[in-house]
């Protein structure tokens, strides 16, 4: 079986010892390296190179979200693969929007249960964004308070606006209701609230592969790379809630 590899940066040493502890109860999941600041993270993160990093926010010598800019910058330089999900204690706009504009791929408050950040984890690696529903409901906050502007500014990674295309070709945040069947709807308020795909279909009682043909379906419609733009598109346009 091929594990998780994953790499924990958090100088609270309580903390970082919880996490680990909480991640090799599951064997798919392997614990490949530990730092307490961004300088030393960095080093093992191109050393080690991990499937995930998970990333505090509040490092003592370097935000986590530069960081996490780092990181992503040298994934482009130097083919460094590695996810990056951001733990913290804030839960402020600033601090969320930042995050997502650095690249980060998912992003979890600290009080998290440890089944869902395993879970977190897992959704993160299969290359999806697990976003907390406090942290999805900052977002809408965001989208309801700032309408979209046609000069707004594109993330690296992921967009506030989800505008990962030209201008030319960029769709309007404005998106007809009809467009999307009643459970798509339903699948897409879910994804918003960063349930996974097997959380989605227990909640719907359907299967996990109708649930995949489902978010496949979504993203399509609404012109999306992944999950993340499809949920920052749907709250900016209404479509969810």
């Amino acid at each position: 079986m091929t594990k998780i590899r994953v790499a924990l940066i958090e100088d609270h040493d309580l903390t970082r010892v919880g996490i680990r502890t909480a991640l090799l109860q599951k064997q798919e999941i392997e614990v490949v390296g530990e730092a307490t600041n961004a300088v030393e993270g960095l080093k093992m993160l191109k050393t080690v190179q991990p499937d995930i990093a998970i990333v505090d926010i509040g490092l003592p010598d370097k935000d986590g979200i530069e960081l996490t800019r780092e990181v992503k910058s040298t994934a482009h330089g130097e083919e460094l693969a590695t996810k990056v999900l951001i733990l913290t204690l804030r839960d402020n706009k600033e601090a969320v929007l930042a995050a997502f504009a650095a690249g980060a791929d998912s992003y979890c408050m600290k009080d998290i249960r440890f089944d869902n950040l395993l879970e977190a984890v897992r959704v993160t690696y299969n290359g999806n964004a697990w976003i907390d529903p406090a942290i999805a409901r900052i977002v809408l906050q965001q989208a309801q308070q700032n309408p979209p502007k046609p000069e707004a500014t594109t993330l690296d990674n992921k967009s506030v606006d989800s505008n990962s295309r030209s201008a030319e070709n960029q769709p309007d945040d404005t998106i007809d209701p009809y467009t999307l069947t009643e459970r798509e709807l339903e699948v897409l308020q879910l994804i918003v609230e960063g349930c996974s795909n097997a959380v989605i279909a227990e909640r719907l009682y359907i299967t996990v592969g109708t649930v995949k043909t489902h978010v496949r379906n979504i993203l399509n419609k609404l012109c999306a790379d992944d999950r993340t733009q499809a949920a920052v598109r749907a709250l900016r346009s209404g479509l969810v809630g």
